[in-house]
């Protein structure tokens, strides 16, 4: 695929052909989570906030991983970028011996871990029980994950992103259709509740994976890079230089996303009908927050590519062309939590108390949708530009030093209780899109000075 462009108006067609499967791959996946979330709320409140206990253990463990392996990305944009095309295939196999390194550390992890966590929580012995078994079946799946995690960011750093969105829209009714059986125990399948979306999460794992190895393997333009043809022994060398890149964005991304994932197990000490409701908005805000993410790789793909082939200028428009889109975006989607927050929040539950309680988290989640449009492209354009040590310590001060602890007191000590995690979650976020955009602006103009 033909990235280069000469004006502004087919960079925007270019980054348009990028972001929109990026966008739709992105959401089918976060459709998955939707729909554990909201089929286990059908269930019954004690299955949705078991699953919520075990998604906000599982998801920073996830994404925070799957980002450091997400470090092939910008490797694979740079090399295409200068024409080093005998080297991509090569990075690409040493990112899967060390997506199954990264599982087997993680099954290992968990097998230690996750009662002793579990144990620590003040939860009611159903909710518990089903965070437990969830994450158990949710494990069977992580090896493919990981692996598809490589895959796709190799197809998509090649520009392919309609075949890595082909791959997740044919999964997403398999997923639905076995939450259905599963959960419900349709058909003639067993009803496990909650613990049935674990099982159709790990099944749909395995099937995504699947499909991106033949893709890889056998369909150009990802044969002909031979990924499998010419099997490398592990080169500790090639690690480590994906561990530079992919470390820091891995705990950037989980400094992130488990600053949510803290606060719903420090709400825990409230009741079943408050952790569902903040669970279901909390996953719907996760669901608008695909766009600002779907912006970040595309930034990543196309300021690496124009950055690798030292053309400046056009990675600075491709910064300034996606940052500005994510925020006029933000506004769109804090309109539609204001408008349709009732709505919304029927999606989730049929209990009235748990569908106003939710209406209410909704509204605090408007202030950082418009922080995230600002900070999460901002962090794909750094990336992009092989920059991601500083990023790292922003997240963490935001997130961790100014948003948690900002929140733990004012949820404590008044009278705002669950409320004030939200208030900790603005605060941090605002502080880490300040920085974020202040560094970039740092990095662009040390780029135009050593050009």
């Amino acid at each position: 695929m033909n990235m280069n462009t000469s004006s502004f108006p087919q960079k925007i067609k270019q980054f348009l052909i990028i972001f929109l499967p990026i966008f739709t791959t992105q959401i089918a996946l976060s459709a998955m989570s939707f729909f554990d979330t909201n089929m286990s709320g059908k269930f019954s409140p004690a299955d949705l906030a078991g699953v919520a206990i075990g998604t906000s253990l599982w998801m920073p463990v996830q994404t925070g991983l799957s980002g450091i392996l997400m470090g092939i990305t910008p490797v694979v944009s740079h090399l295409l970028g200068s024409r080093q095309h005998d080297q991509i295939g090569r990075s690409v196999i040493q990112a899967l011996y060390l997506g199954i390194a990264v599982g087997l550390i993680v099954l290992g992890a968990g097998a230690l871990l996750l009662s002793p966590i579990l144990n620590a929580m003040p939860l009611e012995p159903h909710v518990a029980n089903v965070a437990f078994y969830f994450l158990c079946a949710l494990a069977f799946g992580i090896m493919p994950l990981f692996g598809y995690t490589v895959l796709r960011s190799f197809m998509d750093a090649l520009g392919q992103t309609r075949v890595t969105m082909l791959i997740t829209l044919v999964s997403l009714p398999v997923n639905i259709s076995l939450n259905y059986l599963l959960i419900f125990g349709r058909w003639g399948f067993p009803q496990l509740g909650g613990v049935g979306a674990g099982v159709a999460t790990a099944c749909t794992y395995w099937l995504i994976f699947l499909i991106s190895l033949f893709f890889a393997h056998r369909i150009e333009p990802f044969a002909k890079y031979s990924i499998f043809r010419q099997w490398s022994r592990i080169s500790f060398s090639k690690w480590k230089e994906l561990l530079v890149i992919g470390v820091p964005i891995g705990f950037a991304t989980f400094f992130e996303t488990s600053i949510f994932a803290a606060v719903t197990l420090l709400m825990s000490r409230f009741d079943t009908v408050t952790i569902a409701a903040h669970q279901a908005a909390l996953n719907f805000a996760s669901t608008l927050y695909m766009l600002p993410v779907s912006i970040c790789m595309a930034l990543t793909i196309l300021v690496g590519f124009e950055n690798g082939a030292g053309r400046l200028k056009d990675a600075r428009q491709y910064s300034l062309l996606g940052i500005g889109g994510a925020i006029g975006l933000s506004l769109i989607t804090a309109i539609i939590l204001l408008v349709f927050g009732e709505p919304i929040a029927r999606i989730y539950s049929n209990e009235q108390e748990v569908i106003t309680l939710t209406q209410h988290f909704l509204i605090y989640a408007i202030f950082f949708q418009i922080s995230d449009a600002i900070a999460t492209p901002t962090q794909g354009a750094l990336r992009g530009y092989k920059d991601v040590n500083p990023a790292l310590i922003i997240t963490f001060v935001a997130y961790w030093i100014i948003g948690l602890p900002v929140g733990y007191f004012t949820a404590t000590y008044t009278s705002l209780g669950a409320f004030g995690y939200w208030i900790g979650l603005i605060a941090g976020l605002a502080v880490g899109a300040t920085a974020l955009l202040w560094r970039l602006f740092r990095v662009q103009k040390k780029a135009s000075l050593r050009a």
